[in-house]
């Protein structure tokens, strides 16, 4: 009989710091598979810093990061590359898709990249793009709206079936209406897919739709109001996303 999954992403007493600076303070963060959390804070206060460390881009001088039950700390570069791209989805502000490519050729090549086979590459990007509701997938990724862009880039993080997905700032660049529905799909994930949601925030409004919440401040984090609490501080509903 098979045991429980390892939790998603486990962060304990993680510091970082620069000459003169302390980047990250002894940062604990615990995040299930199918749980959310946000992470809220003003510019300067470290949360690019706390996700490229979680993506193994730069060291920390003393914790320990654990994705999907490994130790990414222990890892060499070529086995943390391969562990990255086989556990962790990323979606950026801006979406960093190939803009001559269509929707569904951007998403295929990230899983072409991880070695899936072309027909099973091209067969779950169109999948994808046609649960997360992106419509015309002949078109290149350019003539899209941001909306549709975003959603690609949500699909092109998804393909390789990730146990944890991080979003740096992924509704900052749309307009209202898009980044309502982004955020929605963004914290529906952990139900549909199973995986778990880090998403680092300026918007509150974005970040009540997390299961938990936490401000990041000075390179400390801490948890915030409670989900519900702070739904109806922001006046949204409670019960998750729209």
């Amino acid at each position: 009989m098979s045991g429980k999954p390892p939790p998603a992403l486990e962060v304990s007493a993680l510091r970082y710091e620069t000459p003169g600076r302390v980047l990250l303070d002894d940062v604990e963060l615990h995040l299930a598979q199918g749980e959310s959390a946000a992470v809220t804070g003003p510019s300067g206060s470290g949360k690019s810093t706390l996700l490229s460390c979680l993506l193994g881009l730069i060291r920390p001088a003393a914790g320990r990061i654990t994705i999907a039950g490994t130790d990414i700390g222990r890892l060499s570069p070529r086995r943390l590359a391969r562990h990255r791209r086989d556990t962790t989805g990323m979606v950026f502000q801006f979406g960093e898709l190939l803009p001559e490519l269509t929707p569904v050729e951007n998403v295929a090549l990230a899983a072409l990249l991880a070695g899936t086979g072309r027909k099973d590459a091209f067969g779950r990007a169109r999948q994808l793009l046609d649960d997360l509701g992106v419509p015309a997938v002949g078109t290149p990724t350019a003539d899209l709206s941001g909306g549709e862009r975003q959603r690609t880039a949500v699909a092109r993080a998804l393909v390789n079936r990730p146990t944890l997905l991080l979003a740096d700032e992924p509704t900052g660049a749309l307009d209202e209406r898009n980044r309502e529905n982004v955020a929605d799909l963004l914290f529906s994930l952990p139900g549909r897919w199973g995986c778990a949601v880090l998403v680092v925030t300026h918007d509150v409004t974005v970040a009540a739709r997390a299961d938990r919440r936490y401000a990041l401040s000075d390179g400390v984090l801490t948890p915030a109001a409670t989900s519900q609490s702070y739904r109806a501080a922001v006046n949204l509903p409670s019960g998750g996303a729209r």
